[in-house]
């Protein structure tokens, strides 16, 4: 949890239970859930979280960029702890987001024209392999 309490304390954010375990979560589970999954495992370890506690966590840790939220599977958000410049994956049939790691052309001529860069988005949709082996 020290890892947890760093992060908050180098954001200037308070430091809550609640906030440790979302955090400890994203970090241990990269599969970019959705905030009812993160809501349904805690709580099997937390009878008295709230979802509108988990909610306002993700929102809070959002806002001071630790995390990020991905609208990648249409409206529904998902939460990423990696921060790094990386595109996601969806597959279309079994709904898993995948990190991917590319190189984005656009970056580089957006530095030539004096602009900063402080994230990018770059959503790829199709079937993942898994799935593709389960149809044959």
């Amino acid at each position: 949890m020290d890892k947890y309490v760093k992060i908050l304390k180098n954001n200037h954010i308070k430091i809550t239970p609640q906030r440790l375990v979302v955090l400890e979560y994203l970090d241990k589970n990269c599969t970019h859930p959705t905030a009812d999954e993160i809501y349904s495992y805690l709580k099997k370890k937390n009878p008295s979280l709230s979802k509108t506690t988990v909610y306002n966590a993700l929102e809070t840790l959002s806002k001071h960029r630790i995390i990020q939220s991905l609208t990648i599977s249409g409206s529904e958000l998902r939460y990423d702890i990696d921060h790094g410049m990386h595109h996601h994956f969806y597959c279309k049939i079994c709904g898993n987001v995948i990190d991917i790691e590319l190189k984005c052309p656009n970056i580089e001529k957006m530095k030539q024209f004096g602009h900063k860069i402080d994230e990018i988005h770059g959503y790829i949709k199709g079937i993942c392999k898994n799935c593709l082996k389960r149809e044959g």
